[in-house]
């Protein structure tokens, strides 16, 4: 158990520059705290103690703001960085040496019973804001782009980014592309015409005007 006290910690110094010292990671990262509170309640969940152990999970996410379901299977040094909001699933498995950031959910699309959550990997990071829903497995050292929606399986050494998610690197070389810097812009596409149309509709009304008054 120490062992793996210690390792939680270790992670934080190894992903978090800001991590000062050992005082204050034990006391001011509520990541590490979820975490803890996760393997108690987790270690309930399994000894069928079900109330328990979603008291504990409860108590972890009032003074959090992380909600991990105490059936979740997480394995070393997960890290959570400005972990508030983070929602984490009954049926999903999570590796080793795996990052989140503040507003990932690893959930579901629905009441199937069952497997519903996804399988992470590990060496995966989930970037801010991402959701990874439903029963797939999103493979080793893998990268989930911020505010991404990823709702289908992810092969290992993966960069993916957009809604739906999709894979733009793999192994390092890009597989998609598209130039995210220089997408068309429909909002602008729509305007430029409308004004042509009113450009077109005022040349009109123009010459109707000159031909009644030369009438």
């Amino acid at each position: 158990m120490f062992r793996t006290i210690r390792s939680d910690i270790q992670a934080v110094f190894d992903n978090d520059p800001a991590a000062r010292n050992l005082l204050e990671v034990i006391f001011t990262y509520s990541g590490l705290h979820a975490v803890w509170f996760h393997r108690i309640a987790h270690w309930l969940y399994i000894h069928k103690w079900y109330t328990f152990a979603r008291i504990f999970s409860q108590i972890s996410r009032f003074f959090t703001g992380i909600e991990i379901h105490p059936g979740a299977r997480i394995g070393q040094r997960l890290f959570i960085d400005h972990g508030m909001g983070v929602v984490i699933g009954e049926t999903c498995e999570i590796g080793d040496d795996v990052i989140l950031y503040q507003g990932v959910t690893l959930g579901g699309t629905g009441k199937e019973k069952g497997k519903r959550h996804p399988t992470i990997g590990n060496h995966v990071v989930v970037s801010s804001g991402a959701k990874v829903l439903g029963s797939f497995t999103v493979g080793d050292h893998s990268i989930i782009g911020a505010n991404a929606v990823v709702l289908s399986e992810v092969p290992p050494n993966c960069t993916v980014v957009g809604i739906p998610g999709k894979v733009v690197k793999r192994d390092g070389v890009r597989v998609n592309r598209l130039d995210h810097g220089n997408l068309p812009d429909p909002v602008i596409d729509i305007c430029k015409q409308l004004q042509q149309q009113i450009g077109e509709l005022q040349q009109k009304l123009e010459e109707q005007k000159r031909k009644n008054g030369g009438a």
